[in-house]
């Protein structure tokens, strides 16, 4: 891909991050969160599965490879709940909800502050220097984006915790800064910020709702988020790769909101200081191709063209179509592939077998290397 070598991430042929948990694992984490389970025995099971998910992942050939996030229950909590403190999971379904393709409604988890966040220690290092110590491929560690802990408007904050929503940018970029440098002390070279705020707001409807209730949705999109978002990435060490993957939600074979990238491109591509993009384009809800034209020379994108949430198993005739297609906005070599997003950014996972997912992944990297060799 542009400006990077070809043993450096992204690589042509990627997956977003989570795999669908085994059920085993789901049994033990709902033993554990009874009080039946150790957490020691907790740990044990994770670290056998990781160990299956990896060698999974290089027998299918990939070489950029994840725990699955397997030690987490939604994608994002795990960092800010338990690395952070001072904030919880709670779930709402009546003024939002993913929504399937049957039309069934599923609750989403948000985040509830009822303290200050804090950095004390690192969060993901330790998983690292485990999953570092089962492969020779490159690790990547996915870390929800610093826009996730930011609250657009107060309302999730418990009174008097933050009241000037400036302590709590500073908090999370505090946070943000020292965790990146301890991953890097740790040997880490491949971070994934996952952003979900900036891909909702170019849903129309939903910047109609939330502008109707007072917010200032284009000073949050072209001002707080990418300053956020480059003010934790300010002093990361130059050895890094922090890719940016965009979703619209991905729970349960649910999805949140729709829209193209065309609001927020020039933006997304050319004033936050990431290295690479992930995005989202398995379905017409992700619009067209066109914003690529957005993307500067010394970045990359990989093409999420393949599905996590169905299980049928695109073509490689369609998937080479919808490239070339891509590819007259955006020059080849700066593209990649993958499914659009994880296979389980909670731990339900989407309804997809785990034969359906090694052939999506499969797929993937046979494409990849007819396209790029």
């Amino acid at each position: 891909m542009a400006n990077v070598a070809p043993h450096n991430p992204p690589f042509r042929a990627e997956h977003v991050g989570s795999l669908l948990r085994p059920p085993e694992l789901l049994r033990a984490r709902a033993d554990h969160e009874a009080g039946r389970l150790p957490a020691a025995e907790l740990r044990k099971l994770e670290n056998e599965l990781i160990r299956k998910a990896v060698a999974m992942q290089e027998e299918i050939g990939l070489q950029a490879v994840t725990d699955g996030e397997f030690r987490r229950g939604v994608f994002y909590a795990d960092f800010i709940c338990r690395g952070l403190g001072g904030a919880s999971i709670y779930y709402e379904i009546e003024r939002m909800f993913f929504v399937d393709d049957r039309g069934n409604k599923i609750a989403v988890p948000l985040l509830r502050i009822h303290d200050r966040l804090k950095w004390t220690a690192p969060v993901h290092a330790d998983e690292f220097k485990y999953l570092q110590g089962l492969t020779r491929r490159t690790v990547k560690v996915t870390m929800p984006s610093p826009t996730i802990a930011y609250s657009a408007d107060g309302h999730n904050i418990r009174p008097g915790v933050y009241p000037d929503l400036a302590l709590l940018r500073d908090d999370i970029v505090d946070a943000y800064r020292r965790e990146l440098r301890a991953l890097a002390d740790a040997g880490c070279r491949y971070v994934q910020f996952d952003e979900v705020p900036i891909a909702m707001y170019c849903d129309p409807q939903r910047v109609e709702r939330m502008s109707r209730g007072g917010l200032d949705v284009n000073k949050l999109l072209f001002e707080t988020f990418p300053n956020l978002i480059n003010a934790a990435l300010a002093d990361r060490p130059p050895s890094l790769h922090v890719t940016m993957h965009l979703c619209r939600g991905n729970n349960q074979s649910g999805w949140l909101t729709e829209g193209g990238y065309d609001p927020v491109a020039e933006m997304l591509f050319n004033r936050i200081n990431v290295d690479s993009y992930f995005l989202e384009y398995d379905t017409a809800r992700a619009g067209t191709f066109e914003p690529l034209r957005f993307v500067p020379k010394n970045k990359s994108v990989v093409l999420g063209i393949v599905s996590s949430k169905v299980p049928r198993l695109e073509t490689k005739d369609e998937l080479k179509r919808r490239i070339d297609a891509a590819a007259k906005y955006i020059d080849l070599d700066q593209l990649g592939l993958s499914p659009q997003c994880g296979f389980a950014s909670t731990a339900p996972g989407n309804k997809l077998t785990p034969e359906d997912q090694s052939a999506k992944l499969r797929r993937v990297v046979e494409v990849a290397r007819e396209v790029w060799g």
